[in-house]
């Protein structure tokens, strides 16, 4: 998958506009001075609107990448991409990456 390379700091969301961080950065990469991010780092999401049960299965607790580069690795992993793809759990629904460094673009 083409994109832009993520690092921490990038702006990712939950579908309910939860803002969700990376567990763990990648240092062997820096962009922009920041760590990048690889596909295989669960992310923590925090301000998720979602209702909790019964009147739904929110809040967005969790996501994890189920995409990343197919090209370039780094400690034999695929990195994470603007145009990854994700998912949030419990929920089920996609996780967003809204807003990555422009400058490091990747396949």
């Amino acid at each position: 998958m083409p994109g832009f390379l993520v690092q921490v700091g990038a702006q990712v969301m939950c579908s309910h506009g939860g803002q969700a961080t990376p567990t763990t950065p990648n240092p062997r990469v820096l962009l922009g001075g920041a760590p990048s991010v690889l596909m295989s780092s669960p992310y923590i999401v925090a301000g998720c609107a979602f209702p909790p049960p019964p009147a739904a299965n929110g809040p967005c607790v969790t996501g994890q990448w189920m995409s990343g580069t197919t090209r370039v690795l780094s400690n034999m992993q695929p990195m994470l991409v603007q145009s990854s793809t994700g998912l949030c759990a419990p929920t089920g629904t996609p996780l967003l990456v809204v807003l990555p460094q422009a400058r490091v673009a990747a396949i």
